[in-house]
């Protein structure tokens, strides 16, 4: 946050969060990403391969509780209507 209140734009992080839903899904990469991201509906694993920290919610929106995920560390997420913002 700025001294005057308004939110400082996220960074984008350098690297991929990749995502695995079910088998017969290709696995979903998302390169250097930045901000709030919606998780697809069926994610069951999330990946973190950035050179940041990567917190995951279980909302759309990126509002309310979550879990920080370090670079080279990934987490069982939620199926459903989850995020993750860099």
């Amino acid at each position: 946050m700025s001294l005057l209140g308004t939110p400082v734009p996220a960074q984008a992080a350098t690297g991929e969060v990749v995502v695995f839903e079910v088998e017969p899904i290709p696995l979903k990469v998302y390169t250097d990403p930045s901000g709030c991201v919606k998780l697809p509906p069926a994610a069951h694993v999330l990946i973190n391969q950035t050179d940041k920290p990567v917190r995951t919610y279980s909302d759309p929106l990126c509002l309310g509780p979550s879990l920080t995920v370090q670079p080279g560390y990934g987490t069982h997420v939620a199926p459903g209507s989850g995020s993750f913002s860099v």
